[in-house]
Order: C-alpha cells, then sequence, then structure tokens
C-alpha cells in the first residue's frame, strides 16, 4: 500500500512539473506577445521611437534597420530596459515575435519610418560660418493659436539666414504636397516607398519639382527659411530660419506622428555636400 501511495506522489509530482514546462514558455509567450495591443502604433511609447547610441551604432551600416530596432523595441519594452542586441542574435528573437498577433502590421510601420532613410535632411552649403543644431523637441509646447505638443523635430541654422542651407529629401519618394500651409508655411510632403510621409515645413524657397513628381534621396527640394505661423502667403520672421521635419505613418486611415529626432541622430553622419548651380 505504502509503495503504491509513494508512486503515485511520483506521478502526480511528474504531472505537475511537465505541465509547469510547458506552460511558464507558453504564459511568457502569451505576456510578451500581449505588447503588440491593437493601438501599439498610437502608444507614446512607440511614437517617442527610443534609440541609444549603442544601437545607433549597430544599426548604422543596415540596409534594413526597420526590422532589428521592430524587435529591439519589443524587447527592451521601448526603452525600460538597458539592453545591447547584436545583429546575430536578432534573427532568433524575431521568430519568437513574428507568431504573436499583430506582428507584420507593426513590423511594417518600423520598416516605413526607417527603411528608406538615406541621407540628413539638410545639406552643406559649403560656408564654415552656417551649419545646424537640433535637440529632442518632440512635444515640446507649442502656442501659436492653440497649445499643443510638437510633433518633430526643429533644424536650426547657425547663421540664421533664410534661403542659405539646402533641403534635400531624406528618401526616394513621390511629391505629395506642396505649397502653403498657415502653421508650416512653404512645405513640401514626401511618400516614401515603405509608405511614411516626411514633412518638410518652413522652407523659404522650393527647387523645381512639382505634386505627383518621383524624387531620388539627396534631391533638392528648396532651400531652409522662416516661413508660416500666417494666413497669408508669404509671411517670414514670425521664429529663427529652421527646417520642421516631420514623420508620419499611416494605420487604419490614421495619421500617427513618430518623433524624427532618432531618425536624425541615425542620420548625422550621413550629410550631403551642396553646390548651387
Amino acid at each position: 500500500f505504502l509503495l503504491k501511495q509513494h508512486l503515485r506522489h511520483v506521478f502526480l509530482l511528474f504531472l505537475l512539473v511537465f505541465t509547469v514546462a510547458i506552460w511558464i514558455p507558453k504564459l511568457q509567450y502569451i505576456s510578451e506577445g500581449s505588447r503588440l495591443t491593437d493601438n501599439i502604433l498610437e502608444n507614446d511609447s512607440f511614437r517617442r521611437q527610443p534609440v541609444d547610441e549603442w544601437t545607433l551604432k549597430q544599426i548604422s551600416n543596415m540596409q534594413d534597420p526597420g526590422e532589428y530596432l521592430a524587435v529591439y523595441w519589443l524587447e527592451n519594452r521601448f526603452g525600460e530596459k538597458d539592453i545591447h542586441i547584436t545583429s546575430e542574435s536578432i534573427l532568433d528573437m524575431r521568430k519568437r515575435w513574428e507568431r504573436a498577433k499583430g506582428w507584420g502590421r507593426y513590423l511594417s510601420a518600423c520598416q516605413a519610418v526607417w527603411d528608406d532613410l538615406v541621407y540628413f535632411p539638410v545639406a552643406s552649403s559649403g560656408s564654415p560660418d552656417t551649419d545646424v543644431t537640433f535637440e529632442d523637441s518632440w512635444m515640446f509646447d507649442r502656442t501659436y493659436k492653440e497649445d499643443r505638443g510638437h510633433e518633430g523635430t526643429d533644424i536650426m541654422s547657425t547663421e540664421n539666414k533664410r534661403g542659405i542651407l539646402p533641403v534635400v529629401s531624406m528618401t526616394d519618394g513621390v511629391v505629395q504636397n506642396k505649397g502653403w500651409l498657415e502653421l508650416g508655411g512653404y512645405r513640401i510632403g514626401i511618400r516614401s516607398p515603405h509608405g511614411a510621409y516626411f514633412y518638410y515645413a518652413h522652407l523659404d524657397s522650393y527647387a523645381d519639382i512639382e505634386e505627383g513628381d518621383e524624387i531620388k534621396a539627396g534631391d533638392l527640394l528648396g532651400f531652409m527659411g522662416d516661413t508660416g505661423y500666417g494666413t497669408e502667403e508669404g509671411t517670414r520672421g514670425k521664429f529663427p530660419v529652421h527646417l520642421h521635419l516631420g514623420i508620419y505613418i499611416y494605420d487604419d486611415d490614421k495619421e500617427i506622428s513618430v518623433n524624427p529626432y532618432p531618425a536624425l541622430k541615425y542620420l548625422e553622419d550621413k550629410r550631403l555636400g551642396f553646390q548651387a548651380s
């Protein structure tokens, strides 16, 4: 009797260990997969696009950094954990995430922002006295006509002279919008091949391009200026000379802005020289 009772206890213990061994990985997968929520692309954590210096160097020569960053953000909970992921380990990590519901949609959004990037949007003018500076101004307060968050990055001219610094396309794409906006002044919007919308605002003047034109990364769009903040076309001088850069993705017909600062840091060393003809 005692032997049977002992064997029964051993069998029950085996079943418990076996069940735990099966369900712990499943529960962990369900927990991790739950980060891919239906509104993940609208979450502040995703829209901030947090990338540390080590990771920027890791992706600097990748042709498709979007896939790497898609995994990187899920693994570090969008910057909550300090982790370093090598390009060799990213493939195994992806296999785990790609089973989760919503992975394809999320991956496409990451690729839209990152995989078409080629050049920094302000080329060198050739003048040693004129350069640019920029900081992470994502969601800083803006008060023209109404309080709102700053959905972009301002690239400032050190010389504060309009019409000097060339603005070039960061990506291949198609000119979707060109013309005057009260907030953005003279602006151009480029739709890149993966579907993101790159918004260049406050231009002083345009290059010879029109809506519908196909352009290549590095093509001249115009020159940095200080237009905008006025209902009258051509309003200037309401703020210092700068380029406002915005990046937008589209999901279920929703326009979602994302922080351009990490992408600009990624492109900081990929800046063209420019000579006016």
